[in-house]
């Protein structure tokens, strides 16, 4: 896996499948390699996808590689967070954020 975390990676091909279908809300980050503040959060995106995997599924998608799912999003800038439940985009977040700020903001989806 070339992405920086050791997170789940979904591409253009399984979006449908395990982002969509999934039955658990599922927090997507849009990111690429080259992207600092996307390395910054990828710590924090570890720990509550393993602190939260019962209620919630944490994926990461590469921008550069899947450009019709970013472009489907309206994806301009990474890292962008989005919580994707019942197949539906319900949260979308902009920016690298402390791992506190980021379950704080999460708090009502899950």
């Amino acid at each position: 896996m070339s992405l920086v975390s050791a997170l789940a990676e979904v591409t253009d091909a399984d979006f449908e499948a395990e982002v969509k279908g999934s039955g658990l809300p599922v927090l997507v980050q849009f990111t690429a390699d080259w992207c600092g503040p996307c390395r910054q959060l990828a710590p924090a995106l570890r720990d509550i996808a393993s602190a939260e995997r019962d209620r919630l599924k944490v994926v990461q998608l590469d921008v550069d590689r899947n450009p019709q799912t970013t472009i489907a999003y309206g994806v301009l800038s990474t890292p962008t967070l989005m919580v994707f439940r019942d197949g539906e985009p319900v949260r979308s977040m902009v920016g690298a954020r402390p791992k506190r700020r980021l379950l704080e903001e999460l708090a009502d989806v899950l």
